[in-house]
């Protein structure tokens, strides 16, 4: 199967981009984070892939770090989860950031990507906690920490959990969860 890919973007439709390699044009689901580092057309990439073969289709996903592309191939081995959904994964956060909510078990982390449920996002955090370094286990909804109180609150906000995300990305964790409050409303208010 093809393992990886280094051409030059030639088109960019989110989540897709086509890379041309050597004059064979590779159509890729790629994550946020690859899309989001395309600057131009014909600019060069390379992406480790993984190849999603079924009897109708032949698919490509893509990804800046090997670290990433073995994270994707393990959320596709929970029960429930296919690639389309575990690359919506990757569209809510970075492979730190997911590895930190399987780790911190917050189901929270999950709740904005389509597909994707409760209970197969208690089952992503079941199967893969000790893969990832993991310990303790709760999944019973109650807030977990720092980031889960976040959420709750810009939730109250009437903020998606797309955006509810983003905005997470985009701020210091350093700090106290006031002042992330603070500063998540004030990116989300731009």
């Amino acid at each position: 199967m093809i393992g990886y890919l280094a051409g030059t973007v030639i088109i960019r439709d989110d989540p897709y981009l086509i890379i041309d390699v050597s004059g064979v044009g590779y159509k890729i689901h790629a994550a946020s984070d690859v899309l989001s580092s395309v600057g131009e057309l014909g600019s060069s990439l390379k992406l480790f892939t993984y190849t999603h073969v079924r009897e109708d289709a032949l698919e490509l996903y893509g990804f800046p770090k090997y670290q990433d592309l073995k994270l994707f191939e393990s959320l596709i081995n929970v029960s429930g989860v296919g690639p389309r959904t575990a690359i919506g994964i990757f569209a809510i956060g970075a492979g730190d950031e997911i590895i930190k909510a399987i780790i911190d078990a917050d189901v929270s982390f999950f709740s904005g990507v389509p597909r994707l449920g409760t209970k197969n996002a208690q089952k992503i955090i079941i199967e893969l906690k000790n893969k990832v370094g993991g310990e303790d286990l709760d999944l019973s909804g109650a807030p977990n920490g720092a980031r889960s109180e976040l959420t709750a609150v810009l939730k109250t906000f009437g903020f998606t959990s797309k955006e509810i995300n983003e905005a997470v990305r985009n701020i210091d964790r350093s700090v106290s969860v006031e002042e992330q409050i603070k500063m998540a409303l004030k990116y989300l208010g731009k």
